[in-house]
């Protein structure tokens, strides 16, 4: 336990735990403890981090827990979560939305719905906050986090902050080069002016057919590997006769073959194990190595 930093907490009244188990926060309900959980407001998030650098604590940074599989090990030092990070700050009428990274993707959406708003229909139901999705610039039906970032603010290991211009975060295929000991803090999106009933329809269509291909409410990390090139992910592990397939609780869904499914308890070794064997019958029948998309964290 760092005493400076539980003190600091309490005078500023931000909340802390010790020993958080992860398994009830990550979309996957699977994860072991993390020694330290902090659930700051932007005008501390500075400070918290100069503290854990000055003390050697390492840190990372967490929104909606839902592209990633925290081990049964847990997470050594403290998870930062951007949940107090929640406000839409601004909304100007030319498209332009200004927003905290722990607001979920789908909120902000539904707002640039109501208002007309285009640019993120494709982005319906992924389920993430704004900083996760910025920093793994999230995509779907080609449409991407970086086509709509007008400018990122970031605090940095050492309480610095600065603000990044679209180029400056090097965004590429479901990633950035945002570093991460750096913490996304709120972000300008800059949509496109159009017609009200035309962005509803076509984001209506969208989640229509994500609801009948994905598996939208069963405990899932999302994609579970990165498409390769010219090609899908999904479409190769169901071709390779992956569908269906489970390790203890975990299970290739039947629905969408790059979702892993929690539906029976899985553990972490449960889920490494399903991704092994499939990327193993991927190679076996079209030689092509897949390169996970969901992040792999905790004590090794």
């Amino acid at each position: 336990m760092n005493n400076r930093l539980k003190e600091f907490c309490i005078e500023k009244n931000i909340e802390i735990r010790f020993n958080e188990m992860m398994s009830s926060h990550t979309s996957l309900k699977i994860g072991g403890a993390a020694d330290i959980a902090i659930f700051p407001n932007e005008q501390r998030l500075p400070e918290i981090l100069k503290i854990l650098s000055e003390d050697g604590i390492p840190y990372i940074t967490f929104g909606r827990c839902t592209n990633i599989l925290v081990l049964e090990s847990g997470i050594s030092g403290a998870v930062i979560f951007t949940d107090r990070l929640n406000k839409i700050t601004n909304i100007s009428n030319d498209g332009n939305i200004t927003v905290q990274s722990g607001c979920s993707l789908g909120k902000v959406l539904t707002i640039a719905v109501e208002l007309g708003f285009s640019g993120m229909e494709g982005l319906v139901g992924i389920p993430g906050s704004v900083g996760g999705a910025l920093a793994g610039n999230a995509g779907s039906y080609g449409y991407e986090m970086a086509e709509l970032v007008d400018s990122i603010n970031i605090v940095s290991f050492d309480g610095t902050t600065k603000s990044l211009s679209k180029s400056d975060a090097g965004f590429r295929y479901r990633g950035s080069n945002i570093k991460p000991d750096s913490i996304i803090t709120s972000s300008c999106l800059a949509l496109k002016v159009a017609d009200t009933l035309s962005v509803k329809k076509r984001t209506t269509e969208f989640l229509n057919e994500k609801r009948l291909k994905q598996p939208l409410n069963q405990p899932s990390a999302g994609c579970v590997f990165k498409n390769p090139p010219e090609t899908f992910a999904g479409k190769l592990i169901e071709e390779a006769g992956c569908k269906g397939i489970r390790t203890g609780g975990i299970q290739v869904s039947n629905l969408h073959a790059n979702y892993f499914i929690n539906n029976n308890g899985g553990t972490s070794d449960d889920f490494l194990r399903l991704m092994d064997i499939v990327s193993s019958k991927v190679r076996e029948c079209f030689g092509i190595d897949l390169d996970p998309e969901i992040k792999i964290i905790g004590r090794h």
